[in-house]
């Protein structure tokens, strides 16, 4: 996907959200699996039947960025399944003792032979008890040509014919595909976090992929985490180690944290690292960043890393409505 300027492309509803049930909501007789039966509602049993999103359309429209946000959202996501293979896959996906609800099936050109058999293989599906929905991608001709051109990928369509003639040839291939959808997109005006954005709306509750925050104390002696986004060492203030009755107690002990934060210069320290965060967390969020880690760390992940994290955190937990973990990774590792 390239960011082109940003527009508002038709889009052919209905939206991917779960209808509203229709018909009594009160007591029904018994049925099969995916059915009222005696002491539930019809919502009720909405809520429970399995989902099965499948995601397709034409090669370069936004498929990847489109099963990514799904797998934000919960769903369980499978790239490139051969149609054949779908069935039997949502049988396993939805078996008894299984946590699947939300099974995302992206299926394109690249299932070669076995893609012809998708459209019956929906036909199929929407027979069954599952709550089955359509989503395809597309955009123009001239954009999605630039989109192969910017990243050099052969069209699986293409052949030896070049790159325009395979794009028209795959959207020939996927007219009756098309015809099958709930939601069309037009992605040839948006941008990876417009179609992001779109697809959240259509699929989900977006507020479901929220940013998640981790903040991470560490000692520097067993390493930096790997994952951390931003990185803080707090070295520079005093070690509570050298302070022998300070020596037994962690940084989530009160002595601890009088110590370290009776120091000079861990209170503007701290403030500026709050202020940071207050600028940068709801850039992120603006970005449609998922994960955040930041990472605090001492010598050890003891003292100073453990005080200064539980700080962070219950700052981050006050200013924003978004979740946050604080993690002590070595605490107890010496």
């Amino acid at each position: 996907m390239t960011d082109p300027t940003p527009s508002d492309p038709a889009l052919s509803d209905p939206a991917l959200s779960d209808p509203a049930p229709s018909g009594p909501t009160g007591p029904a007789p018994s049925g099969p699996p995916g059915h009222a039966s005696l002491g539930q509602t019809v919502s009720e049993v909405e809520a429970r039947r399995p989902r099965i999103l499948i995601i397709t359309g034409l090669s370069g429209a936004g498929r990847s960025t489109a099963s990514n946000a799904v797998e934000d959202l919960g769903w369980f996501v499978i790239d490139n399944l051969p149609p054949t293979l779908i069935e039997r896959v949502t049988e396993l996906a939805f078996a008894p003792g299984s946590s699947v609800t939300k099974l995302g099936v992206v299926a394109d050109l690249r299932g070669r032979e076995f893609f012809g058999a998708l459209v019956d293989t929906i036909r199929d599906l929407r027979r069954s008890e599952a709550d089955v929905r359509v989503l395809f991608l597309e955009a123009d001709d001239e954009m999605l040509v630039r989109r192969f051109e910017e990243t050099r990928r052969r069209h699986p369509a293409a052949e030896d014919t070049g790159v325009l003639a395979g794009i028209r040839a795959e959207r020939e291939q996927l007219e009756e595909l098309r015809g099958l959808a709930d939601l069309i997109i037009d992605t040839t005006e948006l941008n990876v976090h417009e179609l992001r954005d779109r697809v959240l709306t259509a699929v989900d509750d977006p507020g479901a992929a929220q940013l998640r925050i981790d903040v991470v104390s560490f000692g520097f002696k067993r390493g930096a985490p790997r994952e951390a986004d931003l990185l803080f060492d707090v070295r520079f203030l005093p070690n509570p180690h050298w302070v022998e009755e300070l020596r037994p107690y962690t940084g989530k002990d009160g002595p601890v944290r009088d110590y370290v934060f009776g120091q000079p210069s861990t209170e503007p320290f701290v403030a500026a690292m709050e202020h940071l965060l207050d600028i940068a967390v709801p850039g992120y969020v603006t970005e449609g960043k998922r994960y955040l880690t930041i990472a605090i760390g001492c010598t050890g992940g003891k003292h100073r890393s453990v005080a200064i994290s539980d700080r962070i955190g219950a700052h981050l937990a006050a200013t924003f409505d978004l979740p946050v973990e604080v993690n002590h990774r070595d605490l107890g590792a010496e």
